[in-house]
């Protein structure tokens, strides 16, 4: 049995922990559902009954864990109280936001972070280095709602030079056609470059507020990492042996250092999809973030319990890709 497959089964366990976990979360939070949907005046005590059987609530805990199991097995999610759809729809029609999002955050952030660590590494001590251990200190201490908040008032309030974070795109401005699900992308695709560029201005905030909570510890291991290498005895072989500076940071000290950075890449990617919570509620962006939310408020456990089960998987997930480049870049860890 390879290590794939291995890390494949592995999973099983972790997931069905979660969907226990999701579970039992929904039913101890306080409130029930059928009393908060009754404070419409219309519903009688009767109907308020009906719901509760509809939903199961009725039944004992470990009945509603079977039915929950052999829902989950059929591909059920469940159905949203709130707006009436299947939670498989509602989170297959938000994902590409969630995505979207933090994929672009994430690039971002790496496309700053990791030149920065490595820039810090080479010149200690410089400005450059305190420029590196400032902006991981504010990216570690400051929440991400606070930071969306903080750009909304400079950038929109006060500079006018943001659009108003209203979601993914302007309300005058009409969608292109879905083919990636990622606005950016099918407005490219449809041919209307106007539409794409305001697009990219709404999801410009939003995204360099989660970059900044993704550019701390990219940023600070990418430099450990880098110092770590350049210190090592084969980076002074190289030296000794009259090897390029270029040659040395590049061949030598980046493809040494770039094991740990990736490991920790996978973990903030994996950290990013649960901050865009907060995110997505600050900049009224669809994503299955701003749903689970408003999904929790509104007891409304179906939504809330599929969110939960989708982060995992993408845990896992992202867990197994990272292996894999580790293996690329390291054979001393590749999976075989």
């Amino acid at each position: 049995m390879n290590r794939i497959t291995w890390r494949l089964l592995s999973a099983i366990p972790t997931l069905f922990g979660v969907v226990v976990a999701t579970f039992l979360i929904t039913r101890v939070l306080p409130g029930d559902p059928a009393v908060f949907f009754a404070s419409n005046p219309a519903m009688s005590a009767e109907d308020v009954d009906r719901l509760r059987a509809a939903l199961g609530l009725d039944k004992p805990l470990i009945e509603q864990f079977r039915l929950y199991l052999y829902a989950l097995s059929q591909g059920d999610l469940g159905r949203s109280l709130v707006t009436g759809q299947p939670v498989a729809t509602e989170m297959l029609t938000r994902l590409p936001a969630s995505l979207e999002l933090t994929v672009f955050a994430f690039g971002l952030a790496m496309a700053v972070a990791i030149p920065l660590g490595v820039m810090a590494a080479v010149r200690p001590g410089t400005w450059i280095d305190q420029t590196c251990r400032i902006i991981a200190t504010l990216g570690v201490s400051m929440p991400t709602f606070v930071t969306g908040l903080l750009l909304i008032y400079v950038f929109y309030y006060l500079l006018g030079i943001a659009p108003e974070p209203t979601g993914r795109i302007d309300p005058f401005l009409f969608k292109p056609p879905a083919v990636t699900g990622l606005i950016t992308i099918d407005a490219l695709i449809d041919g209307t470059p106007a539409t794409a560029a305001a697009a990219l201005q709404q999801i410009l905030l939003p995204g360099i507020t989660m970059a900044l909570f993704a550019l701390a510890p990219i940023a600070r291991m990418t430099r450990a990492s880098m110092l770590t290498a350049l210190s090592s005895d084969y980076i002074r072989t190289a030296r000794a042996h009259g090897l390029s500076r270029r040659k040395i940071l590049l061949s030598y000290g980046a493809r040494n250092a770039m094991l740990p950075v990736v490991t920790s890449l996978g973990m903030v990617f994996s950290y990013m999809l649960g901050a865009n919570v907060l995110v997505e509620k600050v900049f009224a962006w669809p994503g299955i973030g701003a749903f689970a939310m408003d999904s929790l408020m509104s007891l409304d456990y179906a939504p809330l319990q599929a969110f939960m089960l989708i982060m995992a998987a993408i845990f896992v997930l992202v867990n197994l890709l990272t292996d894999l480049v580790a293996g690329l870049i390291d054979p001393r860890v590749r999976l075989t």
